[in-house]
């Protein structure tokens, strides 16, 4: 069985987070593992605490899966200290993971950001040069781009600056009004677009963290970069179809939608 790492912090609602990761990753039939960046109290109508854990007690996680279980590829999520990105890449360069995908959490879907400047900076310098590929959304790509997106052709303009400039493959997520969840992938100087159709689905909580677990399960298995962010937009159209309805905000996925077996109801 092949093995996946995510390094993310954990959501007590279960819809996002380390546990969409693990749910993710168990459905595509890859051995998850997790190293927990911070607890926070959360549900679907929003975030009302965050408890970091230390730098130091993230490297021990981080030095015990390594050292036992190697991951085949790994998946990080959001980390909002710079102190715990630093770690997370000296750990990474340290013990040549692979397969390394970066959701780069630094803005809510309203553009509200979540990481200051000082944490972006090290972000940028420690882990997105060891990155296969990163999945930020138009905000995200708009910081990390330095640029506007206001259309699919800047899309394509801020994923080359991406991609160019920190050496590695870049999944701009469309939607945020731009387009009908149209994906724009950036590699080796070559783009191409993964189309995709709007879902009239208000509970989109996690869909993020779902697909970059996805893409990242995909290449644990062996499969090449463009096949696996196929197939991780085929499973995340699957959830979000499902129209599961829970809590009273915008709520989880169904990311057990096509698991059919003997434990089911």
């Amino acid at each position: 069985m092949k093995t996946a790492l995510t390094i993310a912090g954990s959501d007590s609602s279960g819809g996002a987070g380390i546990q969409a990761d693990i749910k993710t990753m168990t459905v595509h039939g890859v051995y998850a593992m997790s190293a927990v960046t911070a607890l926070t109290a959360q549900n679907t109508t929003g975030v009302t605490g965050i408890m970091e854990v230390t730098p130091e007690f993230l490297g021990e996680q981080l030095d015990d899966i390594f050292t036992d279980i190697f991951p085949d590829a790994v998946k990080i999520g959001m980390v909002s200290s710079g102190a715990l990105i630093r770690v997370i890449g000296d750990k990474l360069l340290f013990y040549q993971a692979k397969n390394i995908v970066v959701d780069p959490v630094m803005a809510a879907t309203s553009g509200a950001r979540l990481i200051d400047d000082g944490a972006v900076a090290v972000l940028k310098e420690r882990l997105l040069p060891l990155a296969a590929v990163l999945t930020p959304n138009i905000p995200e790509a708009e910081i990390l781009a330095g640029m506007k997106i206001g259309s699919p052709e800047d899309m394509e303009r801020a994923a080359r600056i991406i991609g160019d400039g920190y050496g590695c493959s870049v999944l701009v997520k469309g939607g945020h009004q731009l387009n009908d969840a149209n994906d724009l992938l950036y590699r080796e100087g070559d783009c191409r677009w993964f189309y995709g159709k709007r879902i009239d689905n208000p509970n989109t909580h996690g869909t993020g963290c779902t697909l970059s677990s996805a893409i990242a399960s995909n290449l644990a298995k062996g499969l090449e970069l463009e096949e696996a962010v196929l197939r991780a937009k085929a499973y995340l159209s699957g959830a979000l179809g499902a129209m599961l309805n829970l809590g009273k905000g915008s709520g989880p996925m169904n990311h057990a939608f096509a698991v059919k077996g003997d434990y089911e109801p």
